[in-house]
Formats: C-alpha cells, structure tokens, sequence
C-alpha cells in the first residue's frame, strides 16, 4: 500500500471515530438524562433511535476501514483510488473526499465536517459543507465557503469552482476528465469503482420443502439476486443461500403418507407428479385421523434421530421439491446454493447447551425462552415437546455463518411481517456475544407484498394463491402475443424471435418488481409492464436494442471501435453529447448509493434517465448520415463511440438487475 493510501485510510478511521465518539457522548447524555451537552435540544424517540443506527454504521465503518489497512498492507496500489485509467470513478465520493481535505486544511478544528455533495442546476455538482460547518463554527457561510475554495488542491476532476448564493461551492468537471472516462470506459468496459472487499451472505427465496413456490416467493428471489449480481459486480466474495425449509413437524406427516401410498420408495423412487397435492392429502390425514397423527409424531422423532428409512424417505421428498424449484430459479436465471434448516440441527443442539449454560434462558410453561435487550417479545428456543423452533435455527444459523463463513456482511431478504422476528433473535445473538454489529453488517432487506389489479393480495380467480410457474408461463405468453401484435416474428428469426420473447417476459416480471421502492406494495400488471412506453423493461431493452441497430447500421465492427478509442480520448462537441457523457458516467454513484440502503429502484431510475438522455441525443446528432438513396455518405465514429458507452452501461444495469438483453428485437 502506498504512503498516501495509508494516510488516506488513517484520516478516515480518525475522521470516523471522531464522529462516533461524538454520537456516543450524545447517546450515554440521553440514556442517563444528562442533557448538557445537548445545548436544551429538544429529544424525542425517533432521534435517539436515529443516533443509536448511526453511531452503529460509524462503529461498522471504522471496523471496514482498518481491515482495509491490514488487508491491502504489502499491496502497493492495487486499489489507488486516484487512478482513473483503471477504474471507472465514484465521481460524488472523490468530490467529498477533495472537499472533506479542503475543509480541514482550512479549518483544522473543524470536527467531523459534513460534507454534501449533490447534483446543480448551475453547474454539475455542488457542495453545501459551508453551510453546516459556518453554523458550528459560528462565522459567515459565504466567508467559510471562500475559505474552504482557497484550499481545494488541483485535481483532474475539476475545471472549475464557484462560491454562488450565501456559500454554495459549484462544481464544473473537466472536459478532459469525462471525455477519456468514456473513451476508458469503451476499452475496458464498465469497471466497478474500488471497495474493500468483504465476505457477504446473501439469504432470499427460502421456500419450504414439499409445498410449491409462489407468488409470495417472487420478490425475496428478485430482489437477493440483484443485491448479489451489485456486490458480486463491485467486488465482494458473496455467498448466496437458499435456507430451505426442511425440516420439522410436518415431514413427520409427510413420511409417515409416503411411507402409506409408496411402501417401496427405499428402492424405487416415488412417482410424485404433484407435491403440492400430496402435502395437503397428509395434511388432511393429519388434521382428521388421530392413529395418524400418532404415527406421523413418531415419524419426526425417527427422523431427528437419523433412522436410515425415515432418512431416506425425507430425502425423496426434499429431492422432488428441489426439482421443482429449479425450473423456477433456470428460467429466471437465479443462481443459488440450498442449505436448510436441517444443516443446522446439530448446530442447534450445541448452541441451546451454549445457551442453557450461560443461563441465557428461561422457563415458561415448559418452554425454554430467551429474552434479548430492547425486546418485548421471547424466543422460543425450546418447545414444551422439547423440539426446536425457527428461532432456534435462524439464531443457529447466524452463528454459524459469523463463526464457521466468516461473514463480514449479512443480508436476509424477507417480507417485512418479520421485522420482529428479526428484532428479537438479533438482540438475542448479541446477548450471546456472537454477534456483534460493530464487527459484522446485518441488514434486513424487508419488502411490501404484491397485489392484484384490484388492489388487494394477488390471488387467482379461485382464490388461491398464484403458483409461480404459472406467472411465468403467462408471462411468456403475453410476450409473445405482444410482439406479434408488433410484427417481430415477420422481421426476427424463430431462434430471435424465442430469446426476444423470453427476455422481454422475464425481463418485465423482474423490472416491474425492482423499479418501486421494495418496501411498499405494488400493484402486478401484465398490461402496465409490457408496454413499450415508459419506464418499462419491454421500453428499455428495445432502447438497447435500438442503440445497438445503430451500430449495425454503420456498418461498424468491435475491434474498429477499439482502434477508434485506442487513437485518443472521445471527442466530444454538441451539447447533447456532453449530458449524455455526464449522465452515463454517474452509474457508480448510483451502485455506491444502493450499497448503504440496498434499495434497487435507483438504478431503474438511472437506467431510464440513460434511455431518456439518449433519446435526445440521438433525435439532435447524427450518427448515421444518408443520401436520399438510403446510401451512407457519412459516419460519425465519436458519435458512434458513445453509442457503444451507452450500450455497455445499459447492459451493466440489466445485468445487475438479473435482466437477460438481446441483440434484436
């Protein structure tokens, strides 16, 4: 590691641990009433729980940043965060780090300076940090902001700063900068900006073992699997699991009815055709017949105690389900590794004598509970019948993928219903002393439910809740209907025509759930997401394809591209190309952005805003230039070059969102 990248890294821990001990200060004044370094403010609930969450991120954010050092110690600038020509640039980020320098070289007693950088009207970028810092500092912010503007060091980025209004600094980047991005970016492809890597746990999907996924299904599965194409992107060793529900009670009814329609499934594997139908036919036989029930209880006890042919018969079940998901998870090209609840069982019996000795627990009513700090609601670490629970295992499965995975990063993507379940076995973990949020990042991606045209939880007509294979199946469907009602068949070949089809369904199920702030609910529509206007994937993967046609138009080849940018950066002139530059160098803003919520709509908006800026583009420079025979009397290759950044970014954000593009459509 270089000396500069040390010292970089150094100012950031400091600068970090300067505003958590701040924070924490302000939290022990609140916990203990002593409210005089609070200056009289006014304190409700809502900001002390603010504080507490922020003061956690600064303490997780110190943790990364001195891992940062250890790790990249004998590296000497591998990841040089200065160096544009390898890497395509955190543009906000570099402008806060510039200014967060300028504001302690002019203002060294200046603590844990704010600064905020955000897009201008006036200029490309703007930062506010005179504002906050003259109000502390208690001197005139136009004065602050001149100051500040003496100490910004020369740097490639920018061409040129202006203090504007009562102290605003705006921001105009170099023209140099931008146009060799794009032309690196045409070379090299789009690159992620440098982070530290870190080993993420990604859980979603998780149906159960025997019942068939859902629609309730759908969003956990979109939603994980783009957060783990994004952190795979910028660079994270990401580790994606399935935590299938297969273990517990109800295979006690589920082997004891197999081992009653198929006594000779040890040797000859059951022809279940329907899984579904057969979990509720043992349901049925388990709700109504007692002598059943009695035997299906026995079946669990065999079964948690690995008698090879209640063994066996839980594996056939497991492997059926298992069978079944995958056509689920290869049509919408989900790549996933099963590790289910029973993993775990031996796991759980260490952790409830950890637990027990400890005297971590309770009894209650011949259950064994556990408290954890801040919580009103118990888990249930053991049941009265001695069994584990769902607390058990997920408190279990924490500590194994803390301990055994080395996790630095944990995200769980699962409906908000169990926000409280989270609560309470994270407070539990950290009771325990396995977990602890300082050291290791859990978020808890929570998400809104999918709803029927008529506003209300989607169902089929019956009233039963939509099996996913059939959302799929109608999806391709209507694709289908929707481009021929369009005359792609007369123009596509049949081997286009399917890969245009599949993408364009896929790719609208997928969008329609990742384009609206997951913690809402949204409204399921084949009509609204196959509709070639708007903010559509079937609108923006034919922008793609339309941008790509442009560049068949032309005539002009890959490698002539290459030898186009290998010549020198892009040149660059009307207006219109310089926004549609400006704009497709911010995708790692918005990537950086996502990573500190994982909230994904911001980079449909993006991909849009991309769309949209090309459009205007495209109707105002000619790339192409015909006679009135239809012949090419000229090409634009710069214009030409910007068309292929543009597409390479497009097809970055679809790759992320799991969205398959063609090259036809």
């Amino acid at each position: 590691m270089t000396d500069a990248r040390v010292c970089d890294y150094i100012l950031r821990c400091a600068k970090a641990e300067k505003e958590t001990q701040k924070l924490t200060e302000r939290l022990q004044a609140l916990v203990t009433g002593s409210l005089d370094c609070l200056e009289n403010e006014d304190v409700n609930d809502k900001e002390f729980l603010n504080l507490l969450n922020e003061n956690k991120k600064l303490k997780y954010r110190i943790n990364i940043l001195k891992k940062s050092i250890e790790a990249a110690g004998g590296d000497a600038g591998s990841s040089n965060t200065d160096d544009f020509g390898s890497h395509m640039c955190n543009i906000m980020g570099q402008l806060e780090k510039i200014f967060t320098k300028a504001v302690l070289s002019a203002y060294p007693e200046a603590v844990s300076p704010m600064i905020q950088i955000q897009l201008s009207k006036h200029a490309d970028y703007q930062c506010n940090a005179a504002m906050s810092l003259a109000k502390s500092l208690k001197k005139n912010p136009r004065e602050v902001g001149q100051q500040v503007l003496k100490n910004v060091a020369p740097n490639p980025l920018i061409s040129n700063l202006e203090l504007s209004g009562p102290g605003f600094i705006n921001i105009v980047l170099s023209k140099d900068f931008i146009r060799q991005q794009v032309t690196n970016l045409i070379l090299t492809g789009v690159t992620p900006p440098p982070a530290t890597p870190v080993q993420v746990v990604v859980d979603f999907s998780s149906p159960n073992i025997a019942k068939e996924m859902h629609v309730g299904h759908l969003r956990s599965t979109i939603i994980g699997d783009s957060i783990a194409r994004l952190l795979e992107f910028l660079g994270h060793k990401v580790l994606r699991l399935n935590h299938l529900g297969d273990w517990g009670t109800q295979f006690g009814m589920l082997i004891a009815h197999l081992q009653d329609t198929f006594p000779n499934f040890a040797t000859e594997p059951p022809p279940i055709a329907d899984l579904q139908k057969f979990y509720k036919e043992s349901k049925k036989r388990f709700d109504e017949d007692e002598e059943f029930k009695k035997r299906a209880y026995e079946a669990v006890v065999k079964l948690q105690a690995y008698e090879p042919l209640h063994k066996k018969g839980w594996e056939e079940i497991c492997e059926i389900s298992r069978k079944e998901f995958m056509k689920v998870y290869e049509r919408l090209q989900i790549r996933i590794i099963d590790r289910g609840e029973s993993f775990y069982q031996e796991r759980m019996v260490k952790l409830v004598k950890e637990l027990n000795d400890a005297g971590l627990l309770e009894e209650d009513d011949g259950r064994k509970v556990m408290f954890g700090e801040g919580t009103d609601v118990p888990l249930t670490v053991v049941k009265s019948d001695g069994g584990f629970t769902y607390d058990t295992s997920d408190m279990a499965c924490l500590k194994h993928r803390i301990d055994e995975e080395k996790a630095d990063w944990i995200v769980y993507v699962t409906d908000a219903g169990q926000s409280q379940h989270f609560k309470s076995f994270l407070a539990c973990a950290k009771k325990a002393g396995f977990y602890n949020d300082v050291k290791t990042r859990v978020d808890h991606v929570t998400f809104g439910v999918v709803l029927g045209e008529d506003k209300k939880k989607f169902k089929t007509r019956s009233g039963d809740t939509v099996r996913l294979i059939d959302l799929l199946n109608e999806g391709l469907q209507r694709s289908e209907e929707k481009l021929k009602e369009k005359d792609r068949h007369t123009v596509l070949s049949p081997e286009e025509f399917e890969k245009a089809r599949d993408a364009v369904a896929y790719g609208c199920i997928k969008y329609a759930d990742l384009c609206h702030d997951r913690s809402r609910d949204y409204i399921f529509s084949f009509d609204r997401m196959l509709d070639f206007r708007g903010n559509t994937a079937a609108y923006l993967l034919y922008a793609l394809t339309r941008i790509r046609s442009i560049i068949r138009t032309a005539g002009v080849k890959p490698e002539e591209i290459e030898a186009e940018a290998k010549k020198g950066a892009i040149a660059l002139e009307h207006e219109k190309e310089w926004k549609l530059a400006r704009t497709i160098l911010k995708l790692p803003d918005v990537l950086v952005q996502i990573t500190q919520d994982l909230y994904l709509h911001p980079l449909c908006e993006f991909l849009y805003e991309v769309s949209t800026v090309f459009t205007e583009f495209y109707d105002n420079c000619y790339c192409v230039e015909k006679d009135q025979s239809g012949n090419i009397v000229k090409i634009n290759m710069n214009r030409i070059l910007l068309c292929e950044a543009t597409a390479q970014i497009m097809e970055k954000c679809f790759s992320i969102l799991g969205i398959t593009t063609v090259g036809k459509m």
